[in-house]
């Protein structure tokens, strides 16, 4: 790897390195990289020491992951001198001796798992100086005396220490120690359900609910007890108002977006009319179409005055939906950008030159077409021979897809389900890059209350497409970023086997699931 020096991530998660002959962790010296960013090698059999030359890796770095293995030995002090790290998972190994007093060196650290091994000694008691940190994660060790933060399931004793209080933390386990005295009542120690204390038998005070001893208090803590339960219960009233401002507020929006969309605002967007669509599609030339779907066709066509190459899907407004369609998808673009999505130039809903309705939306030209016609080159328009994908390249395609839905699943302003993943919507760029399209049937959610509302939404009809929409959709179950995954599980067994889950050789008790497993295929 000596001569990788912008390599960025590594990752080799899930295989069985080091299962048919030892493997250690010696490659890691010949790593050089400066803009290394992620080492992921969790779940494998690597084993041996974790060495010194760790520290060395790059000052980029921000995540580490190596749960999972058979390493052994100290943790290296020199880990503290990778101060970028924001993630360090190394739990389910066979680490022994102290944790190192330079992992307080970890300033951005907000996650550190090291649980399941042989560690002893003290936590270093600088721990506490890590104020990013957010999960803690030391179970299942042979650590003892008095802890800094929290952990269960090892002996730790003495009070429980104040300083967490201060914590970011989302989870707090301490049980089956042997703490002692009251329990803090501020930071996470407010959220009962997000705090574990069992097993603590000398415990006291602490929020009513956990129906704990009262210790031998003064006045002045009696008043800040019921202070504090009157906070609380404040705070409960608050995040219920909070709530329902949220729901009138989504119900309030989505009711304009009706009117709205009628007449689309892309704000910042270049305005095409129909004149203009007509002028770059030489008059919607058949020679320009490059598909056909549910709702329309899509043409080629060359637009504005450095004649960029662009697509136009032209809604065909007979069919039923499709001006809802048109609508739907305009909800979603204006709200997303990733680079695996197909990205919108603007929007045209106005008349043609017979005074009819005419609604179109302006893409980013994609110059090697759907994946459909990759997979299935019979399917490529004007005769054009595609040749057949490499497995690099499906594996390529495979993880751009994946990205762009964790993305409208997680990583956006709000939750979008898209609800029809099949290789027809999948396009690909010149690079052979990825781009998920088509959000006709998309379903957009605020992403606080995003799970809630899907859940209580039924679907009208079937979502998607018969064999990659799951089952339970057409059983009129609610649409959910669970049909999703199923649809793009399908959609992956399609890109690796070349077959479509409709083929006529799957019929009676066959699909292509059961395909795959019959034939042995690693997917």
């Amino acid at each position: 790897m000596e001569k990788l020096n912008q390599l960025q991530w590594i990752v080799a998660s899930y295989n069985q390195l080091g299962s048919d002959a030892p493997c250690d962790l010696k490659f890691l010296d010949s790593i050089n990289s400066t803009s290394l960013q992620v080492l992921d090698i969790s779940d494998n059999n690597f084993s041996g020491i974790l060495p010194e030359s760790i520290g060395n890796l790059s000052s980029q770095i921000n995540r580490m992951t190596i749960e999972n293995n058979r390493l052994s030995g100290n943790i290296p002090s020199s880990i503290g001198n990778l101060q970028g790290l924001e993630l360090l998972s190394m739990g389910n190994n066979k680490f022994t001796g102290n944790i190192p007093d330079t992992i307080a060196n970890l300033i951005e650290l907000k996650y550190f798992s090291a649980d399941m091994n042989k560690l002893t000694g003290n936590i270093p008691s600088s721990i506490g100086n890590l104020t990013e940190l957010m999960e803690l994660i030391l179970n299942g060790n042979n650590l003892q005396g008095r802890i800094p933060p929290n952990l269960s399931s090892n002996n730790f004793s003495g009070p429980v220490p104040t300083f967490l209080e201060h914590f970011q933390l989302q989870y707090l386990n301490l049980s089956f120690n042997n703490f002692e005295g009251e329990v803090p009542s501020k930071g996470v120690f407010l959220n009962t359900s997000a705090t574990s204390l069992e097993g603590n038998n000398k415990l006291c005070g602490g929020m009513p609910i956990l129906d704990l001893p009262s210790c031998s208090t003064s006045i002045g803590k009696r008043g800040s007890s019921t202070y504090i339960i009157i906070a609380v219960t404040c705070g409960i009233v608050a995040a219920l108002i909070l709530l329902s401002l949220l729901m009138t507020f989504y119900w309030l929006r989505r009711k304009n977006s009706k009117a709205s969309l009628e007449t689309p605002s892309i704000v910042g967007f270049q305005q095409v009319s129909y004149k203009d669509i007509v002028k770059a599609t030489d008059g919607f030339n058949s020679s320009n179409l490059i598909g056909v779907g549910g709702f329309g066709s899509v043409y080629k066509g060359t637009l504005g005055d450095d004649n960029k190459i662009v697509a136009f899907k032209v809604f065909d407004l007979k069919q039923r939906g499709a001006s809802k369609s048109f609508m739907a998808e305009c909800e979603v673009l204006k709200n997303i950008r990733h680079r695996n999505l197909v990205k919108i130039l603007t929007a045209c809903s106005s008349v043609n030159f017979r005074g009819n309705e005419f609604k179109a939306l302006i893409y980013e030209f994609m110059e090697n077409g759907s994946l459909e016609e990759w997979l299935h080159p019979y399917l490529a328009p004007n005769g054009m021979q595609r040749q057949r994908l490499s497995f690099v390249q499906r594996l390529n395609i495979a993880f751009d897809i994946a990205c762009a839905v964790d993305y409208l699943h997680h990583q956006g302003q709000n939750e979008v389900i898209h609800c029809d993943l099949k290789p027809s919507n999948i396009l690909l760029d010149a690079q052979m890059n990825g781009h998920v399209g088509d959000f006709g049937l998309a379903r957009i959610f605020p992403n606080a209350i995003g799970d809630l509302l899907a859940s209580q939404t039924s679907s009208i009809g079937l979502k998607g497409t018969i064999g990659y929409a799951p089952p339970e959709y057409g059983m009129g179950s609610a649409v959910s970023k669970d049909g999703d995954v199923y649809s793009y599980g399908v959609l992956l067994l399609e890109i690796f086997t070349g077959k479509r889950p409709t083929h006529n050789e799957f019929k009676d008790a066959l699909n292509l699931h059961d395909y795959c497993a019959g034939k042995g295929w690693q997917i």
